[in-house]
């Protein structure tokens, strides 16, 4: 690959939420910020919502690896079950025994006794449900039931849910309005400014080890700005496919060419393209027709 070449030690530009390239913009350390303060205060439910390719994934981690010892952390990767299926998922991590053939109620009431045991221990038990737009009402009506256990001080659970912006429709289900009340702690992740996301392709190549002078050229980051509106994902996967690009020709430094061949590589920013295109061409179509209408009735005149 290209590591040798611009003199890295991994892959700058991978896709995998790896929290050693976490990057602190103004709203990821807005929204870690919001989540610990919640979680050490006790709040019963927390809600992070971002488009598609914003990083949630890598924030939840992050987020998890910043707690203490005093947290039990839970993790739910693909919440995508029903009810029993869930509270035999949170049973696993919590490391409670049941059998597999329990009911939905032993279960639960094996969960309750667990939380009680942990609080009992001074740790609190802490639920981190990625994806959670794909949980089923019935399923999170409950989690919420779950989370119904609590001393005079604080609850003895608490649940952070992440979520692409499809999650607030789902919570407002008039059958989980109880729910959507209890979330005390609301943040939404956005995309990368321009001057972000400079500084993110910097952070990222440093991490990886890079130790050179400027990697992309003024143009080739404007124009990769524009193509990724700022969405670390597409950003990520840009990033990597221009240095491929420049490797292939030799070069130390990312063009405009590379990025703009990245760019007709990947469908999630091609895709804008033609539209832009058809458009433009439309235009000039409408505007050559309108021309030689003009001169045809000057000729006539």
């Amino acid at each position: 690959m290209y590591l040798e070449h611009f003199g890295l030690n991994e892959l700058p530009f991978n896709i995998t939420p790896d929290t050693s390239f976490f990057f602190s913009s103004r709203r990821y350390q807005e929204a870690l910020n919001t989540l610990l303060i919640a979680a050490r205060t006790g709040e019963g439910f927390i809600k992070i919502t971002g488009e598609v390719g914003t990083g949630k994934t890598l924030l939840c981690r992050k987020f998890m690896s910043s707690l203490g010892e005093e947290f039990k952390i839970a993790y739910i990767p693909n919440p995508d079950l029903e009810p029993r299926a869930l509270l035999l998922a949170l049973a696993d991590e919590l490391g409670v025994k049941v059998r597999a053939n329990s009911g939905q109620h032993l279960v639960m009431k094996s969960l309750n006794q667990a939380l009680v045991d942990y609080a009992a221990q001074g740790r609190q038990v802490l639920v981190c449900l990625d994806e959670a737009q794909a949980m089923p009402v019935e399923t999170m009506e409950a989690l919420r039931l779950l989370t119904n256990l609590e001393t005079e001080k604080r609850k003895l659970l608490q649940v952070v849910i992440f979520g692409q912006p499809e999650l607030d429709e789902k919570l407002s289900h008039p059958s989980i309005r109880q729910l959507k009340q209890r979330i005390t702690f609301d943040y939404q992740l956005g995309a990368l400014s321009s001057d972000e996301m400079h500084f993110y392709l910097n952070h990222r190549l440093v991490v990886a080890g890079y130790q050179g002078g400027r990697m992309f050229s003024g143009r080739a980051l404007r124009i990769m700005n524009r193509k990724t509106r700022g969405i670390p994902r597409l950003v990520n996967i840009l990033a990597h496919k221009s240095l491929i690009s420049a490797y292939g020709k030799g070069q130390k430094m990312v063009s405009a060419g590379d990025v703009i061949a990245a760019s007709q590589d990947t469908g999630s920013t091609r895709s804008r393209d033609w539209r832009l295109w058809i458009g433009v061409g439309a235009a000039v179509l409408a505007l050559t027709g309108a021309a030689v209408a003009l001169f045809s009735g000057m000729v006539q005149l």
